[in-house]
């Protein structure tokens, strides 16, 4: 779930400067709140607080990824990691066939404010297009930037694109 700021506010009833401090560690909610949070997350308060987790290790299996992309366009993804709530980083396996690239109408970035992206290229040839300039990046390569600003990659070679992307949230302040 991508919830922005405006939109949790709503949905919890919790002004958007007490979940900015909440969310900044400048205060600790009263159960009260954290409870409101919890609910406009569409979480029980045990997950928020993560009481509810029963082991350490979690294992995705290869048939149980979250897919997306614009796969029309050339653009496939699956998400590597489990869907653990208040988890601060995502790792994405992407496939980019010949000529395509991410980021149209029905396959925008989505990263909050003060996100990074690092992208690993596993095989072929990658464009980064970032704030204006442009990064090609070749087999073992890899970039880190900040992923809040306009972005897309683009496969300019002849042969299919694989690339592993991180993205950690919140980690720059502005």
């Amino acid at each position: 779930m991508r919830l922005s700021l405006r939109d949790l506010t709503e949905r919890s009833g919790v002004s958007a400067p007490m979940l900015s401090q909440v969310e900044r560690g400048e205060t600790s909610p009263t159960l009260s709140v954290a409870a409101r949070i919890a609910g406009g997350l569409e979480l029980s308060l045990s997950q928020l607080l993560r009481l509810d987790e029963g082991g350490t290790v979690r294992v995705v299996r290869a048939g149980e990824r979250a897919a997306g992309g614009a796969r029309s366009r050339g653009h496939s993804y699956e998400v590597l990691t489990p869907p653990i709530p208040g988890q601060r980083a995502e790792v994405s396996l992407h496939v980019l066939k010949p000529g395509a690239l991410t980021a149209g109408a029905d396959d925008p970035p989505m990263h909050e404010p003060g996100a990074r992206e690092t992208a690993v290229v596993l095989e072929g040839a990658l464009r980064l297009h970032c704030d204006g300039e442009l990064h090609d990046l070749a087999e073992g390569d890899s970039v880190t930037f900040d992923s809040d600003l306009p972005h897309r990659f683009e496969n300019p070679g002849r042969t299919p694109t694989r690339f592993l992307a991180v993205v950690s949230a919140g980690l720059r302040r502005s």
